[in-house]
């Protein structure tokens, strides 16, 4: 037996709205699904945001069963977004110099929770390279390719380094005080190039392969010191300031609406060793698979994973 429906647009009209209904209550929208109850990391696209970010993402869905997005953005916007409510949290705040700027503006709106990693740096990088073999045959270390040791030296060295510093997005903190160090050095014909971490190491990469001269934004910790011999240069003026601590930062009313996750937050803490491994792992197997590194991380580090859950 068929059932006949009369062919008029009333009829068409509610056949197709029923129809629709029915489908949306079979099928909902994964997206609300998926988003409801969730905290919201906030980070920026460089190798300790993204390894710090996934990890801590894992330990929220995998052993607190909180859902947890990443929100990729710029470092200006990570601390408004986390001041505004936007996300829930971030943990690559650098202070208190590289991100100065940031939490002064932002600082009273958010709870800051305290350093995550401490013994951290950023300034300009250069390669250790050597001229032929490591050492000669008596042991004495042969001569560096890259001589400059401070940023007193770049003026003196402008055509070796082609007068460009090679940077990563332009709203970093390290990119701020890397304009400021050439002003305060007074780099004159000196530019500094904006792009992201990727392309800097890029960069970096072919200049150690042809063994020529290039200076960097960097910081510590990351992967790059693990893989090639690189040195700081010295900062007398001291324009990107010392040793600094990178913090979890929270927004306001956190604690009461997801006070699970707010604990763990709070008890997060680990080593520069403990991030450059997982760095590692990204770097080696591509970041599309930080979300499993950060996994095999905590197979590999259960004591550590327990002391955050206490």
């Amino acid at each position: 037996m068929r059932l006949l429906i009369p062919k008029t647009p009333l009829c068409s009209m509610a056949l197709a709205l029923c129809l629709l209904l029915g489908a949306l209550i079979a099928f909902p929208s994964p997206s609300a699904a998926e988003t409801k109850d969730a905290l919201h990391i906030a980070y920026v696209n460089w190798s300790s945001s993204v390894a710090a970010s996934n990890l801590v993402r894992a330990v929220l869905q995998d052993r607190l069963g909180i859902p947890c997005r990443l929100v990729e953005t710029t470092a200006d916007s990570m601390w408004r977004m986390v001041a505004s409510g936007e996300a829930d949290a971030m943990l690559s705040a650098w202070l208190p110099d590289t991100h100065a700027a940031y939490a002064a503006a932002n600082l009273d709106s958010v709870d800051d929770l305290g350093p995550n990693l401490e013994g951290a740096r950023v300034g300009l990088v250069v390669p250790r390279l050597t001229v032929g073999r490591p050492t000669t045959g008596t042991g004495i270390t042969n001569r560096p390719v890259v001589t400059a040791t401070s940023i007193e030296d770049l003026a003196r060295y402008g055509d070796e380094f082609g007068r460009r510093i090679v940077g990563i997005d332009p709203e970093a903190g390290v990119m701020r005080k890397a304009r400021l160090a050439i002003e305060e050095y007074d780099l004159q014909g000196w530019r500094l190039i904006r792009g992201d971490e990727q392309a800097m190491i890029k960069e970096l990469e072919r200049a150690v392969r042809r063994r020529e001269w290039i200076v960097v934004t960097g910081w510590k910790p990351h992967w790059m010191f693990a893989r090639w011999k690189l040195d700081f240069l010295d900062d007398p003026k001291n324009v990107f300031g010392g040793y600094e601590n990178i913090h979890t930062v929270a927004r306001k009313g956190l604690q009461e609406d997801m006070p699970e996750a707010y604990a763990f937050l709070n008890r997060f803490h680990w080593t520069a060793d403990d991030m450059e491994q997982l760095m590692l792992w990204n770097e080696e197997s591509g970041r599309p698979y930080a979300y499993e590194n950060a996994q095999r991380w905590m197979r590999a580090h259960p004591d550590k994973v327990a002391s955050w859950l206490d």
